[in-house]
């Protein structure tokens, strides 16, 4: 990369920030297509995250930040604007500064999730749906399923008490059936999402019973590491549809783009993903 003193500069922030993979996406991207721009990764305590954003982007050539955990809720409070998407989920993972010094956020993990869907060609219209984990990823994937029309979402959370209000400001807001489930029970879906860390570590359990999920139903799992996941692998040993989540990543990416004012890159990258599809499936 050919960074100079006119490069716009972006920075990712997170805690822990080494598994990370959007600046190797991202700058590829950038050098790909003559982009003059760069994507940083920066290791932040969540204590110091109002002081370093407020402070970073005093700098003129520091045009937005990434989010990555823990980060995304917290970024919230500090936005003049939110789109719908990021505000009903209280959670973004981008934020711009807009010419009039204002900054703004947007939330992309539903919005790639249900692209994603779209590339599978899994149909989300009246689609009933079992979200496992509702932590900032499963509530956007939620939210995300919810505007674009999905028939029942039920929501399912280990932390008892978290799915409720979750579950009522998802269908005032959008006006979709949406409820707290009793269980992580799959039967009766034909869309089972796991939003759950469970496979990262080994000796996890499953995030639910793979021989409830209905033989017709397509499973989700938006783990990127050990891949195929022992889900993927429990799914797929059954005869059952499943796909993991670098897709998910994969169609977030334009929207990135868009977002911080690379259209005309972003509209290549949406019309042919395969260089960055190979990126993200890479070992």
């Amino acid at each position: 990369m050919n960074i100079s003193g006119t490069t716009r500069v972006f920075l990712i922030l997170g805690d822990p920030v080494a598994q990370v993979r959007a600046p190797e996406a991202f700058n590829h991207l950038f050098a790909k297509h003559g982009a003059d721009a760069v994507l940083v990764p920066a290791k932040l305590s969540s204590a110091n995250l109002a002081a370093f954003v407020k402070n970073s982007l005093l700098a003129d050539n520091i045009d937005g930040l990434w989010l990555a955990i823990p980060h995304k809720t917290a970024m919230v409070g500090l936005l003049d604007h939110c789109e719908t998407l990021g505000r009903v989920a209280g959670a973004v993972n981008a934020a711009r500064r807009n010419a009039d010094g204002s900054l703004e956020g947007a939330l992309f993990d539903g919005v790639g999730f249900v692209k994603a869907l779209d590339h599978f060609g899994l149909p989300i219209a009246g689609r009933d749906a079992l979200v496992v984990g509702v932590g900032g990823g499963g509530v956007a994937i939620a939210a995300s399923l919810a505007a674009r029309g999905a028939g029942r979402i039920a929501l399912f959370d280990s932390t008892p008490g978290r799915t409720a209000a979750v579950a009522s400001k998802l269908a005032a807001e959008f006006g979709v059936d949406v409820v707290s489930a009793a269980s992580a029970d799959p039967a009766g879906h034909d869309l089972v999402v796991n939003a759950t860390p469970l496979g990262l570590k080994a000796g996890d359990p499953l995030p639910f019973d793979v021989a409830r999920v209905d033989t017709d139903a397509a499973v989700i799992d938006i783990l990127m590491k050990n891949q195929p996941t022992p889900l993927l692998r429990a799914c797929r040993a059954r005869g059952i549809t499943a796909h993991p989540g670098f897709e998910m990543m994969v169609q977030q990416v334009p929207e990135y783009l868009s977002f911080f004012g690379f259209d005309a890159i972003a509209r290549e990258v949406q019309a042919d993903s395969s260089d960055i599809r190979a990126l993200f499936e890479a070992p």
